[in-house]
């Protein structure tokens, strides 16, 4: 059974250095209270992976604007200037992935895969350093899995056990994420008691689920 959390306890269990999953698509399915925590904690060096940062005055925008991160590795930067200057300025690492590439390399994590081969990337800056294989005539990359020490993820509905729902577009990264961390830490929308979700209509099993924010 997933134990609940306060904010505290959850911002405290990030250290320097740590690799973070954040879910959601410019924010939306984010842990905003968490995240905005996080902001304010000091915490650094750490390896950020997710679809994008966001904007400046939101979610890891503003940790981004705190230079907490050292490195990214994310398929969108465009909407936080600040990313571009730290990374021209050699403060900060970032490592662009394809989006549909990044959802299947956390996915390889998750599910125990050595990597997933995709032509996504073949001839361009993202292959320079991968391994290329042929098969059956056709090339592919070799895309390496990606893991991280705590997913920190934004449900739209979970019930006492961790069992959890997205509503709509913000299931995004999250269901996967889900699956390839060491500490699965969700903030939801909505709690409900144990049973009001209906199995068919569970997304992530609370079996995936360490932490629930207390709210």
């Amino acid at each position: 059974m997933s134990q609940r959390i306060t904010l505290a306890d959850a911002v405290a269990k990030v250290k320097d250095g740590m690799t973070i999953m954040v879910g959601g698509f410019l924010a939306n399915g984010s842990p905003e209270t968490i995240i905005n925590a996080l902001a304010d904690s000091g915490v650094k060096d750490l390896t950020l992976i997710c679809n994008d940062t966001t904007f400046p005055h939101l979610g890891v925008g503003k940790m981004l604007s705190n230079k907490q991160f050292k490195k990214i590795i994310a398929s969108y930067i465009g909407g936080t200037p600040e990313a571009t200057t730290q990374m021209n300025s050699g403060e900060l690492e970032i490592e662009f992935v394809p989006q549909g590439t990044l959802a299947e390399r956390i996915r390889a994590a998750g599910f125990g895969l050595g990597g997933v081969l995709t032509p996504t990337g073949l001839g361009t800056l993202v292959a320079e350093g991968k391994e290329v294989l042929e098969i059956d005539g056709k090339k592919y990359l070799l895309e390496k899995p990606l893991r991280a020490d705590i997913a920190l993820l934004g449900p739209s509905i979970a019930d006492e056990n961790g069992n959890l729902v997205f509503r709509g577009t913000s299931q995004n990264f999250n269901t996967v994420m889900a699956t390839a961390a060491d500490v699965v830490i969700v903030e939801p929308k909505k709690m409900v008691k144990t049973g009001e979700i209906l199995p068919e209509n569970v997304q992530v099993p609370g079996m995936l689920v360490d932490y629930i924010l207390e709210k």
